[in-house]
């Protein structure tokens, strides 16, 4: 195929920094797991008290899924089996969409194709180089899990689990480039196939668990690694893929470069965005909306189970212990409440770093050379997108904390506990903020280094997984802003949140003063 093996050398050189710092947060998270695993649920009866009891709760059961083996190797899989694989799927995705559609965005795929190159060329070393790091990352995950004498066959059913999750998402993404006419909006197809993936598995693991068949990350989860291993469900993965793969390559044949089947909407014939503040809004209100609707559908569910969340753990005295300790009371409700709000202030984070980084989008579209050639000055172009991070952040977590407070003042009969829960969530805030800052900062300073803001997350949200069962030292934990984040209810309010607060406030700043001193585009 003319141009392929150029194309795949460009994406990989323009992938240098991406790739392995994605496979190797992936793969310490692994490696971390497996560890601290193999030490804490050394006795039988440590893992049955898992099995028994964490693994059992709702909650649980939607984040990681169910546990298919009471072996060290089994528990391993079971809490890399959720999140992970979804990580996994994101990932491939980001791939797909920056070397095909992302390039006839820009024009980058306009000036390739005047020269030698097969038109099927760019989405077809966009796949390559996907399936290549899939692979890749499935051959770290197995060697690693082996290493740690899990057991071989477990060990490359995971790495397996972490290739097809990924392959099956880039094939998803192939499809949603071709539909499309924009990056971000081929972005959110997948994302979106992603997240209903991920419900799916979640409801089903939870609730009727037929559902979860519907779901491709609940296929790879049945895979059942170090539970006698069921390989014919690949066989689900490949009925997906090559269907995905056969319609992307044919829309290719049939469309305009730089269209798409879904035809963008055009806007009004006659109107006026009165300032930056409202073309941001319209930008970004349709992601707001579906964060928001996320967080309360979640937050109510959550909140539904707190009131008896000691009867749905059963009598395990050690997962008792666990949620106490990591939510800061000794009332297990509110300790089981204090840690929920910690999750969704992370998730928050993740929609404050997306509302920032917009900005880098918008630049490197060519919009905001046009919009700065007017009267707009470009401290107040960026506040506009900085403004809608900020207060789309409350936004996120009042729509979480109020319905789980509304519900458990219910069940509790107990008025007050509307505020209490809604202060749990509302103490998260300057910690997403942090993170939206720091995203604001890189964005300022080293614009091309902009993606690394979802790097911060991940970062977080890695000491959050990971730090409580793994001895990695305070000065790691103090890294993440969360750390610091009293826990509420239960816990003592503090200093931290206003600390917090204007630490992004000082951040950020600087992200905007290097803004203001550094080109544009």
């Amino acid at each position: 195929m003319p141009g392929l093996r150029d194309l795949i050398r460009l994406a990989l050189r323009r992938d240098r920094v991406f790739l392995p710092v994605w496979l190797g947060f992936l793969a310490f998270a692994v490696v971390i797991t497996g560890s601290s695993y193999k030490d804490l649920y050394n006795t039988p009866q440590s893992r049955a008290d898992v099995v028994h009891g964490l693994g059992d709760t709702p909650a649980t059961l939607a984040l990681y899924g169910r546990i298919y083996a009471d072996s060290v190797g089994g528990l391993v899989a079971w809490r890399l089996g959720g999140i992970s694989l979804a990580l996994v799927g994101l990932m491939s995705i980001l791939i797909v969409v920056r070397h095909t559609r992302a390039d006839e965005e820009s024009g980058r795929a306009e000036l390739i194709g005047a020269g030698v190159v097969d038109r099927r060329a760019p989405l077809t070393a966009a796949l390559l180089v996907a399936a290549a790091a899939n692979v890749v990352l499935g051959v770290i995950v197995a060697a690693a899990l082996g290493a740690l004498g899990l057991g071989v066959g477990g060990s490359i059913a995971v790495g397996v689990e972490f290739a097809g999750s990924g392959l099956m998402f880039a094939a998803v993404a192939a499809v949603a480039v071709q539909l499309a006419v924009f990056a971000r909006s081929a972005t959110a197809i997948a994302g979106t196939v992603l997240a209903a993936a991920y419900l799916l598995r979640a409801i089903g693991d939870a609730g009727p668990h037929w559902l979860s068949w519907l779901s491709p990350l609940g296929w790879m989860q049945q895979l059942r690694p170090f539970a006698s291993e069921r390989w014919w469900v690949l066989a689900l993965a490949l009925a997906l893929i090559v269907p995905l793969l056969w319609a992307a390559f044919a829309i290719l044949q049939r469309r305009d470069l730089g269209g798409g089947v879904i035809a963008p909407t055009p806007g009004p014939t006659h109107g006026e965005l009165a300032s930056p503040l409202q073309l941001a809004w319209r930008l970004q209100r349709g992601a707001l909306a579906g964060w928001a609707l996320g967080f309360a559908i979640v937050g109510l569910a959550l909140g539904s189970i707190a009131h008896d969340i000691g009867n749905v753990i059963g009598d395990s005295e050690s997962v008792r212990k666990a949620i106490r300790d990591l939510g800061g009371s000794s009332n297990l409700s509110d300790a089981y409440l204090a840690t929920s709000m910690t999750v969704f202030g992370l998730i928050a984070a993740l929609y404050a770093v997306q509302a920032v980084l917009r900005l880098r989008a918008e630049e490197t579209a060519g919009h905001a050379e046009m919009l700065l050639a007017t009267g707009v000055t470009r401290a107040r172009w960026v506040l506009s997108h900085v403004t809608l991070a900020a207060a789309g952040t409350v936004v996120l977590l009042v729509a979480a904390g109020l319905p789980a407070g509304l519900i458990y003042a219910a069940q509790t009969s107990d008025a007050g506990q509307i505020g209490r829960v809604l202060a749990g969530a509302l103490v998260q805030i300057p910690a997403a903020w942090v993170l939206g800052g720091v995203a604001l900062a890189i964005f300022g300073f080293a614009p091309r280094a902009s993606a690394a803001g979802w790097g911060a997350v991940a970062l977080c949200v890695l000491i959050g997984e990971i730090g409580p069962v793994a001895d990695v030292g305070d000065w790691l934990l103090d890294v993440s802003p969360f750390t610091h984040v009293p826990l509420l209810p239960g816990g003592e309010f503090g200093i931290a949140p206003l600390t917090l607060a204007v630490i992004a406030a000082g951040v950020g700043a600087a992200g905007i003063a290097a803004f203001r001193r550094r080109d544009v585009g």
